[in-house]
């Protein structure tokens, strides 16, 4: 299996994250762990037909799918014919293109997407990276920026803010900021900075700043490494020591 990631043009880095194309390169089946990072993505399937997912959910050739916030990991296969084309956006970054009633019926499903709405890599197989952002450019409606700030002071903050201090910060009320989150990225408030701070945590662990669990788990906000333990096994579905 191939991963590879291309950064947007610099006009469509606060909405989308990256570009990525997966390959099965004819090698053996290979299993992913795809843990939840408050995105959501679309994707192309130009290779075969994918196996089904835990669900029963399988992509075919030639079509596109919406992938929801995921609240917790997913596992994938990578057969030796995958040949797939994503696009993540980042948190809220898909209203900017999209104009959708409500992300929270996407949350943990995966959706085939409007053929009309989706790009069209066919052709662009190999250099996806010029078309989409030509694609992304068009479609890019700048006065749709929601949750931008609030997105940047929980980023900025690792998940360490409560909500009550969010709406604040952003002049609305609590009510009206658990709406808005469930519309633009499928979580509530509280789902998203539990999901960041686990994110966090998971980054300390990789790199090994931190001597111990129990380091780890204070500076990212848990009260001890059982707290930590849980909520990796609970997003990740895994232990600490297998991330």
């Amino acid at each position: 299996m191939a991963y590879i990631e291309y950064h947007p043009h610099p006009a469509l880095a606060p909405y989308i994250d990256a570009y990525w194309k997966v390959t099965g390169d004819n090698m053996p089946l290979a299993a992913q762990t795809i843990l939840p990072d408050g995105c959501v993505d679309i994707i192309m399937n130009l290779g075969e037909d994918e196996l089904p997912d835990a669900d029963g959910f399988f992509m075919k050739n030639e079509r596109s799918y919406l992938v929801g916030t995921m609240s917790r990991a997913i596992e994938t296969t990578v057969t030796p014919g995958s040949l797939l084309i994503g696009v993540r956006f980042r948190p809220a970054g898909f209203a900017a293109f999209y104009q959708y009633d409500s992300m929270h019926e996407f949350t943990d499903r995966t959706a085939e997407f409007d053929p009309t709405l989706a790009p069209d890599l066919r052709a662009r197989k190999t250099e996806p990276k010029p078309y989409l952002d030509q694609f992304f450019l068009r479609r890019l409606r700048n006065e749709n920026r929601p949750l931008t700030q609030v997105i940047g002071e929980i980023e900025s903050k690792n998940g360490l803010i409560d909500v009550t201090t969010l709406a604040q910060n952003s002049c609305m009320s609590i009510r009206q900021l658990q709406r808005t989150f469930k519309q633009h990225i499928g979580l509530s408030p509280k789902e998203f900075l539990n999901i960041i701070r686990f994110r966090y945590a998971v980054e300390l662990i990789k790199t090994g700043e931190k001597q111990s669990l129990l380091d780890i788990a204070l500076e990212a906000g848990y009260y001890d490494h059982a707290h930590l333990t849980n909520e990796i096994r609970r997003y990740a579905g895994i232990a600490p020591s297998l991330i």
